[in-house]
Order: C-alpha cells, then structure tokens, then sequence
C-alpha cells in the first residue's frame, strides 16, 4: 500500500531530518486526538529536527481509535499535520512517534508495561476533562465514579487513566524504577494540580505507603496548550492528500499557524528541549491558563451555543456577522479581562489576535464541536468570572447570555425547531 512511509512527497513538503532509528520511548501519552498530533507531538518534532535525540512518543489508546492505530502502523507511525493560515499552507510530516499500544488489541497488561519501561521519562496526557474522573465541585477524585470502583476492585486491570497512572507507579516501585513526571496537556485550569489529585487519591484508596511515595517522588507539571485544530473531516482529507502529492494519510490533521504551550519547568526524570520549539517554561502556568481559558476558550464557547442556535455552522461564520464579532470581543474585553491577573501582556491585542484567528475561513471549525461536553467546560470559562463579578460587583450579561445559550442548546432543539446531537453528560 501506498503511504507517507514509502512514496516520495513533494519538495515543499517538511519531513523528519533525524535519525527515527534513535528514537526510544521517553515520553508515553495517552489519547491520540487531533490536538496532541498538532500540538505536543509536534512541538516535539520540531526539537528532534533541531538537535536530534531519543526523545521518541509512544502512543497509547484505551479503549477507541482502532482504525485510526491500523493506519499510523502501516504507516511506520508517520502522520501529517497542514497548517492553514492566510498566506497559504504548509504540510508537515511528523515523525515523533515510533511506537503504539492499543488496550482493546493487545491488553492492559501490554499499556502497563510500557508504562513500567525504565527509560520513560514522562507519561503525558489529552483525555478531556471527563478522563480524570473528579467531582466539579470539590476538585478531588470521585470515589463513586463506575470506572474508579472497577479499579478499586481489580487495580491491576485498571480501566481509567488514573488507575493507570497508580498501577503503573506501583510496577516501578516495586520494581526498583524511577518515577516519571505526568503531564497533563488538556484543557483545564491547574492541570498538573488536577490529576495530581486523581492519582495519589485513588492510591492513597489503595495502599496509604505508595500514595505517599507518588506525593514525594512524581511531579505534576501544569500546562497551558492553545492551537485551534477542528476534527478532520472527509474535505480535509483530501485536501492534504493533494498537499502530499497524491498520497492518502488518513491519520492526518489541519490546524491553525499559531500554536501556543506553557509549561511549569518541574520534571523529574528530565525532558524533550521544547523550549528551542517555541514552548515557554516558566515557573508559574496559572496567570497564562487563566488568560486562555477565559478570553479564549470562553468566547468560543460562547460563539459555539449562541452561533449554533443562531444556524451557523463553524466559528469563521459567526465571524461575518458583526453582532457576534463584537458581542465576543466585549465579552473578552469587559466581562473577562477584568478576573484576570496577568502583567506584561496586552490584553486588548491579544483579543484581535483571537478576532483573527477565529475569521480564519480555512479552519472551519464547527461550532457544534466547540459545544461538546459544556458542562464540564463552562464552571472554569465562565462561571469562575461570574463569581468574580458578584464578589466586585461587576457586569456579566455577556456571561450571562452564553450560559443561557448553553442551556438552550442542551434542551435539544435550535431556533429553527430541528433536533441537536448533544455529546454533554449534563
């Protein structure tokens, strides 16, 4: 079969230029989604084409995606990512990731022992915020969760990521192994904070000893991620199979130019140099995620309820319309940059910055993706500065307006009575 691995591309195309022999597995992640392929996986790449290394990605996935690993196999685990922006295109081959682990096709027993390797360094993660199984309100980890009882019931046949994450540091020190850091790359505020409460919760559940072990020897970096990158869809596809000449890549992904990742420097079994890639470590992530989740990720939530009900289809159409353009530049403006505590950073340009990217009509980035599981989301977009405004006694009806328009939304029908396909546990 005919794939990226084995057929030539054309010149404009950006393949590896190291050694993919070297590479080993010292960074596991689970979840193979679209942002990782165009974020961490990339930046990574970018670093092996600067200085080369060992600093190879295995892939793990738990329990979907099995065409998905078929492909990136047959494709010696190559993939593309084309990046779209007003100037033009630019494919890139990604060759980062060396291995896979499927769960469903080869076993927990196989994903535990890859995370039990001695030479993985980090074990990092895009599960969504659903993945950490934590109550909302209280930040820790449910006990009552169904996959967080499995666990607790049969902890060498982990199904969720926690359970993972405590066997597998189990297996390294009963072993005699170092730790490894764990690395939240989702979108959540105090990632690193977050699972760090999901681990060493459910070990300290199991076996007090060990969850004392992890609070002492396993670090938590937090992370702050930003890329617009839509679900690839049938279009795109083809699309970056013209970029490539012809040749298919059904692994492949289209995002935005702009790409953005801060990361708390606290790893305990050393790292990738991300930061000759454009990644900026520094020693507090919170002013940075804060800014992000609130101007950004709360005016596209805001644009996804209100722009789906309104008919339109991806957050570049909402952008023609001049109401919703200034209603999420006055959301970003007024209502969020007041919560925010961020010194040296413009915040009026960074929301045109967002104006922009949001008008890029090569994204097409669909409203109703951006609504997927928004009551999970809306507590740290939203209803954290409209906590912030009651405390000052502040204006939110911009907030206002798009918790009503995710509540609308949820109630299943838009403003012209046709059924929508919620993904929410709400």
């Amino acid at each position: 079969m005919n794939t990226i691995a084995n057929q030539p591309l054309p010149a404009d195309v950006q393949q590896p230029s190291y050694d993919r022999s070297a590479l080993r597995s010292r960074i596991v992640h689970i979840g193979f989604g679209a942002f990782h392929r165009a974020h961490q996986a990339l930046l990574t790449d970018r670093v092996l084409n600067r200085q080369g290394g060992d600093w190879g990605l295995c892939e793990i996935s738990q329990f979907s995606g099995d065409k998905l690993f078929a492909t990136l196999r047959r494709q010696d685990h190559l993939y593309t990512v084309l990046e779209k922006g007003a100037a033009g295109n630019q494919a890139i081959v990604i060759g980062a990731v060396h291995d896979s682990v499927h769960r469903k096709l080869e076993g927990v027993e196989a994903v535990l022992e890859k995370l039990a390797e001695p030479q993985v360094a980090i074990v990092s993660m895009t599960i969504t915020e659903k993945g950490y199984c934590i109550e909302p309100g209280s930040g820790r980890l449910d006990l009552q969760h169904q996959a967080i009882r499995a666990d607790l019931a049969n902890p060498d046949q982990p199904s969720s990521v926690p359970g993972l994450l405590v066997e597998a540091l189990r297996l390294r020190r009963q072993r005699g192994l170092p730790p490894f850091t764990v690395l939240s790359c989702d979108n959540i505020p105090e990632n690193g904070r977050v699972v760090r409460h999901a681990v060493i919760d459910l070990a300290q559940a199991r076996d007090a000893d060990l969850a004392a072990w992890i609070a002492a020897q396993v670090t938590f970096p937090s992370t702050m991620v930003d890329r617009i990158v839509p679900a690839a869809t049938p279009e795109t596809l083809d699309e970056i199979a013209a970029a490539l000449g012809g040749v298919e890549d059904e692994c492949a992904i289209a995002c935005e130019p702009f790409i953005q990742w801060v990361v708390e420097d606290n790893f305990v079994a050393g790292r990738p140099a991300w930061e000759i890639a454009g990644a900026q470590l520094v020693d507090d992530v919170l002013p940075f995620e804060q800014m992000k989740l609130r101007m950004l990720n709360g005016s596209h939530s805001f644009l996804a309820y209100l722009g789906y009900l309104a008919g339109y289809q991806h957050i570049n159409d909402c952008m023609t319309d001049v109401n919703y353009r200034q209603a999420a530049r006055r959301l970003m403006l007024a209502e969020q940059a007041p919560t925010l505590s961020v010194s040296g950073i413009d915040l009026a340009a960074y929301a045109d910055q967002l104006i922009e990217r949001y008008s890029n009509p090569a994204l097409q980035h669909r409203t109703w993706q951006i609504a997927m599981d928004g009551s999970q989301k809306l507590p740290q977009r939203m209803l954290d500065s409209v906590r912030w405004h009651l405390a000052h006694g502040g204006e939110y009806s911009g907030l206002a307006l798009g918790v009503a328009g995710w509540m609308r939304y949820v109630g299943g029908i838009d403003d012209a009575g046709q059924p929508i396909d919620i993904r929410d546990r709400c």
